[in-house]
């Protein structure tokens, strides 16, 4: 009969020696006993016949149920019992003791040393389990520009807590080109961002709005249209701008749908000064910079001191949700909450 942990060891001293030399000895001394395991964990890292910890799993299991026959019907995996058998002899064999005794069930002095030391991990496997997955339910995370941080998440996220008092949000402000990463090494849940292009393997999208592409200019200037800036280009059939432009860099998705809406159209305007965020753009426009690349963001007035050029015919940006595979419970609450609020911002409009 196995021995609980906590009682009282029973020990005749002696060690037994494994085949590389190191021995369990039964001295009742666990912390001996965790230094071979670990020496042993060590060596697998490099040699393939080292002690697999699957093997410790199966052990504990044959330790607390008493037997290989009742392990294998309670286990919480589907495994065979002659698969059973065969990794706890290996692991025997990578340990140079024995265990336990078949008949009648009985763990021997190493295999109750054994048990103590993998009981309070394999024990708490459950409620670690279960804690984790509580936590990481009522856990979301998001990543998007700081313009939809800022002017939109507060109502999104403030109707969840109310219905939710208990989730908790990370919002991180990021580029568009951050997001696959991100989505990729499942640092975020989901991404509300532009979507543009195809998406690596694995992520999807869900279309929210499209916003128009603006242009922003000071208030006292007296362009009222995209015709008003543009003249004929001396060294080709298209225009050229006769002001500068401030913009993102082409590497930046928004910057990217500019130029290629300008080129397009046969019109030669690349910016003059580049900057990384759209509240940039806004702030050296207003001190006489040039004409900045906008959005016609919705429920958002432009910057005090600047109005916007809408550019017709120009495609809009569509906005929405980017994600990598299903969606947990909390994240598909945010998603519909995000699109009823696209659906009202396009009324609106």
């Amino acid at each position: 009969m196995k021995r609980l942990p906590g009682r009282e060891r029973s020990s005749n001293g002696r060690g037994a020696e494994g085949p590389a030399g190191q021995g369990i000895r039964e001295s009742g001394n666990s912390i001996e006993v965790a230094e071979v395991l670990i020496e042993l964990m060590i060596k697998d890292a490099t040699h393939r016949d080292g002690m697999n910890i699957h093997h410790l799993e199966l052990f504990y299991f044959v330790a607390k149920y008493e037997g290989i026959t009742a392990a294998v019907r309670k286990m919480p995996y589907g495994i065979q019992q002659p698969a059973v058998s065969g990794q706890i002899l290996q692991l025997e064999r990578d340990l140079g003791v024995k265990l336990f005794n078949r008949r009648p069930f009985a763990l021997t002095p190493a295999g109750n040393e054994l048990y103590d030391f993998l009981y309070p991990f394999f024990s708490r496997l459950g409620d670690m389990e279960a804690c984790l997955k509580g936590e990481e339910s009522r856990h979301l995370r998001i990543a998007a520009s700081a313009s939809a941080i800022r002017n939109h998440f507060p109502d999104l996220l403030g109707e969840m807590r109310t219905e939710k008092p208990d989730v908790r949000f990370t919002l991180r402000e990021v580029q568009p080109s951050d997001i696959h990463g991100l989505l990729l090494n499942q640092q975020i849940d989901l991404a509300i961002s532009i979507i543009y292009g195809r998406h690596m393997e694995g992520l999807q999208s869900v279309e929210l709005l499209k916003v128009p592409l603006v242009l922003l200019v000071a208030e006292e200037c007296k362009i009222r249209r995209l015709s008003d800036m543009l003249e004929d280009d001396p060294y080709s059939k298209g225009k050229i701008s006769k002001y500068p432009l401030v913009g993102l860099p082409p590497h930046e998705i928004l910057g990217r749908i500019f130029t290629e809406a300008f080129d397009e159209r046969g019109i030669d305007m690349v910016p003059s000064m580049e900057v990384d965020s759209l509240e940039l753009i806004g702030d050296y426009v207003v001190r006489g910079f040039g004409v900045g690349m906008g959005v016609d963001i919705p429920e958002k007035e432009p910057p005090e001191g600047l109005r916007k050029i809408r550019l017709t015919g120009f495609p809009p940006v569509v906005v929405g949700a980017i994600y990598q595979g299903s969606l947990k419970p909390v994240a598909k609450e945010f998603l519909a909450l995000a699109r009823k609020r696209a659906r009202t911002l396009m009324k609106r409009k």
